[in-house]
């Protein structure tokens, strides 16, 4: 199978449409930030032939995917291993001062999903890893076996806005006493007899644990809060920012830091609004923006999807 096969990129051309005014610029850098499969980047690269692309992504094995596909870019395409929020260290060591454009595309890729020993998908069994940077250590198996009731509890319950989560730790803690819970076949079995017949209907009983367990193996609202600002800050005047989000928390953390830099600092009363207090960026989008029903019908992965996207209409004080 061909790797374009692999993967359909969500909102592809809006992404293109909203970019294109700071990524079409002589000389333009932009980060893909989330490179998974490089189908963004792809399109970048084909649509802009005097754009140069920096492509960060923590998982090796879709690096290494994407360096063959954009291969043919030569020179202007720039790989590194590395998670996002890091998005300033990696440019200083390319020696790249400032960037027009940055595209973020979260969650879990295509390929991490579909890749049954990756321990992603709760419909399918497999080791408990769910590690999107294979070359770290913890595993979703180590939280499930060493996190007290208490902190499994608050885990499924902010992560994963899960009702039932103090009564599903209590489940994990007391099967992992007799035996190890090694495999996401046995955790989803777990679940399912823990849930009540009452509401046994309402959604799978993993979907919200597997959730919390991911975002805790591989930090990632944690890392969204550093990676945003960073991005922003690295953005010339005129330069873009979009962002793609696929659950509710990551997509409030967009929203909050977009809402602050857009929003002027002056004081209330001000008769003037000094230049200092200008806001920082423009929103591009009016709310978030969503997967056009095409599109999902197309690619059932789009149907979660809320894009927000801002411009730096001033330079950092």
């Amino acid at each position: 199978m061909a790797i374009s096969d692999l993967h359909t990129p969500v909102m592809l051309e809006r992404c293109l449409e909203l970019l294109e005014p700071a990524i079409s610029r002589p000389h333009a850098v932009v980060v893909d930030g989330t490179l998974g499969l490089g189908g963004h980047s792809e399109a970048m690269l084909e649509r802009f032939p005097d754009l140069t692309l920096v492509g960060l992504d923590r998982d090796t094995q879709a690096l290494a995917l994407a360096g063959e596909r954009l291969a043919r870019f030569g020179a202007r395409v720039h790989l590194v291993h590395a998670v996002y929020d890091t998005v300033d260290s990696a440019l200083a060591a390319l020696g790249i001062p400032s960037i027009d454009g940055a595209l973020y595309d979260l969650g879990v890729s295509s390929m991490q999903l579909d890749e049954a020993e990756r321990g992603f998908a709760y419909a399918k069994d497999a080791p408990l890893d769910m590690r999107m940077d294979t070359t770290t250590e913890l595993t979703a198996a180590d939280i499930v076996a060493t996190y007290s009731q208490g902190e499994l509890a608050r885990l499924f319950r902010e992560y994963g806005e899960e009702k039932l989560a103090g009564r599903y730790a209590s489940f994990i803690v007391r099967e992992r006493a007799a035996a190890p819970i090694t495999r996401t076949g046995q955790l989803v079995d777990l679940l399912q007899r823990a849930t009540p017949a009452a509401i046994s209907n309402q959604g799978h009983p993993a979907k919200r644990v597997f959730q919390a367990l991911r975002i805790e193996v591989n930090q990632e609202l944690a890392v969204l809060e550093r990676a945003i600002p960073r991005a922003i800050a690295a953005l010339d005047l005129g330069g873009r920012l979009v962002v793609m989000s696929y659950q509710s928390l990551e997509d409030r953390i967009v929203k909050r830091i977009f809402a602050a830099g857009s929003t002027s600092t002056a004081p209330r009363g001000l008769p003037v609004e000094l230049p200092e207090h200008r806001p920082e960026l423009r929103l591009l989008t009016r709310g978030a923006e969503t997967a056009s029903d095409a599109e999902k019908a197309r690619n059932p992965r789009s149907a979660p999807v809320r894009l927000r996207a801002v411009e730096r209409i001033k330079e950092a004080a």
